[in-house]
């Protein structure tokens, strides 16, 4: 099973993020030319001079057949949180951002690399530390020129702390100055980064970091109306007032119920734009969205419901394939019981990983030990092993024997019924074999994010699916203080190894240290408890729609898609 997901993994990480696939769009029934039909002359003999002749008439021209619009819907989850890039965290959040916005590049379809966007082209310093690009010329979709003030702007409005961006930590951790200045520890003019005239934009790393471009197309590093915000306010992002630079622009947003996005005649590759519409309905109930592509309702299900897995797979659109991607539970270290090592290694080391995948989710899930799936060059922390009596060990030394005097613990997650039932699961196992009792609770998706960001837990479901193609990516959101970092993890040997990594060159050495990090975290500290990598899980008519394509980071853009 490893072999397989490493196969898999090492081919998609040899292609990399997203190309724009195009095909002429098909419209539903032809246009009829128009044409006149002529009567024929009559073989009778000419009418008397009294007698007035009758003209032919010409028969109407047929209605030109207007072709059907082409839309594509999809069930997208949960209601975003919002649409400010700058605010966003989440997978149904950033589908929606593909549409709407477009950073310096952009994901490849079918490889989940990064490709150009506003950048056209860009050059990098020999000791790799300072990237310059040019841009494209591009403008908004109100017409205003995009420059390279405008990306200068914009990535100092995400760094800014009174903008509270969820994900500022994410461009601290390449350009130099930007924590700093994050964190309030000094201005906007520590942050390396520069218009060095209307189209060239320059910025300078921390350290001569391989996986930049294939960080860049993330919203943390979105370029943003500028112009907009500073007229509407919090409400820039209202369809009236909405100002993007994507494929689409916003037509409709009905909260609780849908997006819908429409063309965006001003983009500068308008021609790529294939569909009329794309509606993204917030539903994040699995078996109405199943039960809605079934019935015709939906193009694409972002996901399949557990109790249909079986059913599902023996479909032509049942698309399946391993994702960079890791299901885990995040322990707040500073909130008893998890504040006790001892405790978390003994909820950890008592769950059967294979039963859950076996059992309950049923896919093609790979138990996980290590927070970082194996890549090319990063072997991983190997395979996890359920040892019961260990746990019970470990939870007497807690001053919990037999789990007698246990306090009362609650595990968060966001609503969902595959969320349940794997809380469900995990909850029969701990009761099982440590004699604990644990509640569940499920929050709505805002609320959710919300108190995990804050550490407002003892314990929490989590996911994380890559942000780019390297071990990096599962490990820096966990370095002391990182706006993700909700379990309030923090040691400071940790910090070092993922700053040092962050510093040297691509190479064996620096995945060496990036797994001494992993080690640290997991095996030591054990701050979370990695369940299972993931397998997207996707239905979707492939044969009706094109430019749709499995890769490992689970990413479409519907700037691609078309009707076939």
């Amino acid at each position: 099973m490893k072999k397989l997901l490493t196969v898999l993994l090492c081919l998609s990480l040899v292609l990399g993020v997203f190309i724009s696939c195009s095909g002429e769009k098909e419209t539903t029934a032809p246009v009829v030319e128009e044409k006149v039909v002529e009567t024929p002359k009559a073989e009778t003999p000419a009418p008397k001079a009294e007698e007035k002749k009758e003209e032919p008439k010409a028969e109407p021209a047929p209605e030109p057949v207007a072709a059907e619009p082409v839309v594509f819907t999809i069930v997208n989850g949960a209601e975003p949180e919002s649409l400010d890039p700058h605010l966003i965290q989440g997978v149904p959040e950033h589908r929606i951002y593909e549409s709407l916005f477009e950073g310096l590049y952009a994901y490849d379809p079918e490889t989940a690399d990064a490709v150009p966007g506003l950048a056209e082209s860009y050059e990098v310093s020999d000791d790799g530390l300072v990237y310059t690009f040019t841009l494209r010329d591009a403008v908004w979709s109100d017409g205003v020129a995009i420059t390279a003030d405008t990306v200068v702007a914009s990535w100092l409005r995400e760094l800014n702390p009174e903008t509270a961006a969820p994900y500022a930590w994410f461009p601290s951790m390449f350009v130099a100055g930007a924590g700093e200045y994050n964190s309030g520890a000094a201005g906007p003019e520590a942050v390396k980064i520069a218009a060095l005239d209307e189209k060239t934009f320059q910025i300078e790393l921390i350290g001569p970091l391989p996986y930049v471009l294939g960080a860049l197309p993330h919203y943390s590093f979105a370029v943003v109306p500028m112009h907009a915000i500073e007229k509407y306010g919090d409400a820039w992002t209202s369809p009236e007032n909405f100002v993007g630079n994507g494929p689409y622009i916003l037509n409709e947003w009905k909260p609780q119920q849908h997006i819908s996005v429409t063309p965006n005649e001003l983009y500068w590759d308008a021609e790529a734009v294939q569909l009329d519409e794309v509606i993204y309905y917030a539903i994040d109930n699995n078996n109405t969205g199943y039960n809605m592509f079934l019935n015709g309702e939906v193009d694409w299900m972002t996901t399949v419901p557990n109790d249909q897995i079986e059913a599902a797979k023996m479909r032509d659109d049942y698309k399946d394939n391993p994702q960079l991607a890791t299901y885990y539970y995040v322990f707040q270290v500073e909130k008893a019981p998890f504040d006790d090592v001892n405790v978390r290694k003994a909820f950890s080391l008592s769950v059967d990983r294979e039963a859950l995948v076996d059992q309950v989710l049923r896919s093609g899930q790979i138990p996980a030990v290590g927070i970082v799936p194996e890549m090319t060059g990063y072997e991983g922390l190997g395979y996890p092993e359920q040892d019961i009596d260990a746990a019970r060990e470990l939870l007497a030394d807690a001053g919990y024997p037999n789990g007698v005097g246990f306090p009362e613990t609650t595990l968060l997650y966001n609503t969902s019924e595959g969320h349940k039932k794997i809380a469900e699961f995990l909850q029969q196992e701990w009761e099982q074999n440590l004699n604990v009792t644990i509640k569940l609770e499920n929050q709505e998706w805002k609320t959710y994010l919300s108190n995990r960001n804050q550490g407002n837990f003892q314990f929490a479901r989590a996911g994380w699916v890559g942000d780019y193609q390297d071990p990096n990516t599962f490990l820096d959101m966990f370095i002391t203080g990182a706006g993700m970092n909700g379990g309030q993890y923090s040691n400071d040997d940790y910090d070092q190894l993922i700053n040092k990594a962050a510093r040297m060159t691509p190479g064996p050495e620096r995945f060496a240290t990036l797994l001494e990090a992993e080690d640290l975290f997991i095996n030591e500290d054990c701050a979370s408890m990695p369940l299972y990598y993931y397998v997207t899980l996707n239905m979707i008519d492939t044969d009706k729609w094109g430019g749709w394509h499995t890769n490992t980071m689970d990413y479409h853009p519907t700037k691609d898609i078309y009707l076939k």
